[in-house]
């Protein structure tokens, strides 16, 4: 057979395939849960949610978005968003057990109507294996802290903040927990400075609760925020307390301000655990399984914990810049 023939029937087998695929997965609806898009890291997930929407596109599948409008009931939204998920009869839903207690029961009911839950962002491995999801992707958030509260202590600090802008949340709970634990190996302590949910987004509540807290003991020395937005924040309480070159400010997730930080030597982490590969593999790892069966033998997928300080500064910079980190 000449090479003109052989690609003919290459060229014909494929649009077999992709036609025979396309009618076997026609109308596969996929629903992601997220945060708000407004929000920074959020957006970075929502980016890989796009990204993951055109593999999905290409096997004959449709990606619909449904975000929280705000973080004052965290739980109790996303429940009612995974319902509202059921009710538009998703093939398949992606979302983060951001409070468990809230979430659980329709996650259940999900499955009970026979749409495949896969969990990112929040839950991690154990709550997916208890509810019976696909899988969990995205960051192991106590050991994630673990990683932040030695951090701490390898660079001096001795008495912490941890502060959760959204209490409740179990993997911001959970993330305090880990920075109190880390640091208590070195002998040191943390304790967490919760604020009232509404304050997420509220830059200038959040910096003037944590430059109280500050002008209040001077005993502490290191702020530990929860997000990259509230390290914005601590960054502005901490320098209004004056207290920039002496508490160290560790934070989970980053942006470029936070990074241009790191270089300057005002912060000193960031613990990153990639969001946009979280939002891209969360929809790719979902359309696989309601598509084809596929199923990654791993679990869970971890896409962090990875402490970002100044030796590992300049290749992160050049990521965030492109959207991705």
């Amino acid at each position: 057979m000449n090479s003109k023939k052989i690609l003919m029937t290459v060229a014909a087998t494929a649009a077999l395939f992709a036609a025979g695929a396309s009618a076997a997965v026609a109308g596969a609806t996929i629903a992601v849960i997220g945060g708000k898009t407004d929000d920074a890291f959020f957006a970075k997930v929502k980016k890989g949610i796009d990204d993951g929407a055109l593999v999905a596109k290409a096997h004959g599948s449709t990606v619909s978005y449904l975000q929280l409008q705000t973080y004052d009931n965290i739980g109790g939204d996303a429940a009612n968003l995974v319902r509202t998920a059921i009710s538009q009869k998703a093939t398949v839903i992606a979302v983060p057990d951001w409070v468990p207690d809230s979430e659980d029961e329709a996650i259940k009911a999900a499955q009970a109507a026979g749409i495949p839950v896969i969990l990112f962002n929040a839950g991690g491995g154990d709550k997916a294996k208890e509810l019976g999801a696909i899988n969990y992707v995205g960051n192991e958030e106590y050991p994630a802290g673990v990683a932040g509260g030695e951090h701490f202590t390898a660079t001096g600090s001795k008495n912490v903040i941890c502060v959760n802008t959204v209490p409740g949340a179990q993997n911001l709970e959970d993330r305090c927990k880990g920075i109190a634990d880390g640091i208590a190996k070195g002998g040191g302590k943390s304790t967490q400075l919760p604020l009232p949910a509404s304050s997420f987004g509220n830059p200038t509540a959040v910096a003037e609760a944590i430059k109280a807290t500050l002008l209040k003991d001077k005993t502490i020395d290191g702020v530990a925020a929860i997000s990259a937005a509230d390290a914005d924040s601590a960054a502005a309480g901490i320098e209004q307390a004056g207290g920039t070159g002496k508490i160290l400010l560790g934070s989970f997730d980053m942006n470029e301000a936070g990074l241009e930080r790191i270089k300057a030597g005002t912060q000193s982490y960031a613990i990153d655990q990639q969001p946009w590969l979280q939002g891209f593999l969360a929809v790719t790892l979902a359309d696989g399984f309601v598509n084809y069966g596929l199923k990654l033998a791993s679990a869970p997928i971890l896409t962090g914990p990875g402490v970002v300080d100044k030796t590992t500064i300049d290749a992160t910079l050049a990521g965030a810049k492109a959207g991705y980190r």
